[in-house]
This record gives C-alpha cells, sequence and structure tokens, in this order.
C-alpha cells in the first residue's frame, strides 16, 4: 500500500509544480516592489537621490509613476523567475540523484544556481528589455519618448521598428548579471543557515528569515555592477548621428569605470539593496515552504 502511494508523483504535477509557484510568487513579490524598483533605475539614469527622486515623481507624476512598467514587470517574473527557479529545482534534484541522494555540496549548489540564472534570464530577457524601457521613458525628451502604454505593446513596437533580435538588446549583461545574483544569493544562503542553525542554534523560521535577508545583500552586492551596465545599454538611443554612446556592455564598462571609477558601478545600491533583499528573502520563504509541503505530501 504504501509502494502505491508514491506512485502519483510520476505524473506532469511534480514537474510543473517548481514553475507555476516559482512565478506567482515572483510576481507577487514584484507587485509590492515595484515603486522601489523604479526609484532604483531613476537613480541609476543620474536623477539624484531616492529622497529627491521620490519627491520629484510625486511631485510631477504622481502615484501611478512607481508602477509605470508594472505589467513588464510582471511578465518578466512569469518569464525569468519561472524559468529560474523551476529550473534550479530541477538540476538540483538531478545532482541529488546522481549523488546518490545525499545533500549537495556548496560548490554544486551553486553551479546549479549560474545555470539557472543563464536560463532564466535568456528567457526573461525580451520582457526585462520592456520593463527598462517603460520605466525610463519618462526621463527622456518628450520627442524621444517610446511612449509604450503596457508590456505588450512595448514588445509588439520593439519587434517592429527593431526587428525580433532587438528584444534580446543586452541580453548578454542581463544573463551575466543573472548569474551573478544567483551565485551570491546561493552561497550565502547556504552558508548562512548553517551559521544561524548549527552555530547560533536559531529554529527554523528565524533561520530561513535570517540567512534570506543575509542572502538578499550579497545578491544585490554581486549583481548590482551587471545591472548597471545593462541598464545603460538597453535604455540608449543614438545621437543625432546615429553613433550609439556605447558600442557594447565592455565598452559601458570601461567608460563608466574611466569616468567615476569602481564606486559608479554601485550607484543607487542602497536602494538596490532593499528592492532586491525582500524578493530574495520572500523567495527563499516560498521555496522553504513548498519543500515542506512537498515532504508531508510525500513528493
Amino acid at each position: 500500500m504504501g509502494e502505491e502511494k508514491k506512485a502519483p508523483p510520476a505524473g506532469a504535477w511534480p514537474t510543473v509544480k517548481p514553475f507555476v509557484n516559482g512565478g506567482l510568487s515572483g510576481m507577487l513579490a514584484t507587485c509590492v516592489i515595484q515603486p522601489i524598483d523604479m526609484i532604483k533605475v531613476r537613480i541609476q539614469l543620474g536623477q539624484g537621490s531616492a529622497g529627491t527622486v521620490t519627491r520629484n515623481m510625486l511631485k510631477n507624476e504622481g502615484i501611478g509613476a512607481f508602477y509605470k512598467g508594472l505589467s513588464a514587470g510582471l511578465l518578466r517574473q512569469a518569464t525569468y523567475t519561472t524559468a529560474r527557479l523551476g529550473s534550479f529545482r530541477i538540476l538540483t534534484n538531478k545532482a541529488i540523484e546522481a549523488n546518490d541522494g545525499k545533500p549537495l555540496p556548496l560548490y554544486q549548489k551553486a553551479l546549479c544556481g549560474l545555470t539557472a540564472g543563464a536560463i532564466g534570464a535568456s528567457v526573461g530577457s525580451p520582457a526585462d528589455l520592456a520593463l527598462i524601457r517603460m520605466q525610463a521613458d519618462a526621463t527622456l525628451p518628450i520627442a524621444q519618448r517610446r511612449n509604450y502604454t503596457n508590456a505588450f505593446h512595448a514588445l509588439y513596437r520593439i519587434v517592429a521598428d527593431e526587428g525580433v533580435l532587438a528584444l534580446w538588446k543586452g541580453a548578454g549583461p542581463t544573463v551575466v548579471r543573472a548569474m551573478a545574483l544567483n551565485m551570491g544569493m546561493l552561497a550565502s544562503y547556504d552558508q548562512s543557515v548553517e551559521f544561524f542553525r548549527d552555530s547560533c542554534g536559531m529554529g527554523e523560521l528565524t533561520t530561513v528569515v535570517g540567512a534570506s535577508t543575509v542572502s538578499g545583500f550579497f545578491a544585490s552586492a554581486c549583481s548590482l555592477p551587471f545591472d548597471y551596465v545593462k541598464t545603460q545599454i538597453q535604455k540608449m538611443q543614438p545621437d543625432a548621428q546615429g553613433k550609439y554612446p556605447y558600442t557594447g556592455s565592455l565598452d559601458c564598462a570601461l567608460k563608466t569605470f574611466k569616468a567615476g571609477g569602481p564606486f559608479k558601478f554601485y550607484t543607487g545600491f542602497p536602494v538596490y539593496c532593499v528592492r532586491i533583499a525582500p524578493h530574495v528573502m520572500m523567495t527563499w520563504i516560498s521555496l522553504n515552504q513548498i519543500q515542506k509541503l512537498e515532504k508531508k505530501l510525500g513528493l
């Protein structure tokens, strides 16, 4: 009888479930964090400090400005986070099987995270491009604004005006950023869990919340330089002669370093950290609950 109860997990749902749960949790987190993300982008575009940007947005554009690009943000989570978390679960499960059911060493978890981040970023790059452009649109001169009405309109216009391949403009730094973010997120979380649980003797909830907070910080620290370059590439426009300010990600990184030094890449770090950390925390807490549920159901 016990063997018969274990048969259902062979169906499609256990395979699909990580993708569904990942996408839904990412979309919920985006609804909460969208205003902070909007402020972060404006800071990176050189509009001042967090306080200055917030005041100017409220005064000149109203509360709705903080949710500009929300449809693109939700679409990004429905693609990027769904693919990232789903593939991460599949990769780790396969690795555990190859390891005879034993827990994975840290470097294998990090490799799974790097791979999952690259897969997710490749899938979600078009939505990410639409999100960045919609958020940056109000900072452009009126004549240069694209005036996308929603994410799908943005994707349609990009394809119509620039071609299908333009959907992956800036995909290189997007993928690298996602790999860096996942590396910092996974490695720091694993080490923090061991410290809080084994060294400090904390309970499960405190351990998960504490480790998630540390994970969010290191995910931010590892990914912000790549996020900064990605943002500059995705929002650039040609000048009157048709020349773009950067020829590519490396050119952007070198010019940025030459102009402002290494700390230029960390422009807006406090706001970026506040935006990334809660998202990372919600992701880990959600995954923790999913794992507990799976154990109860014997999946």
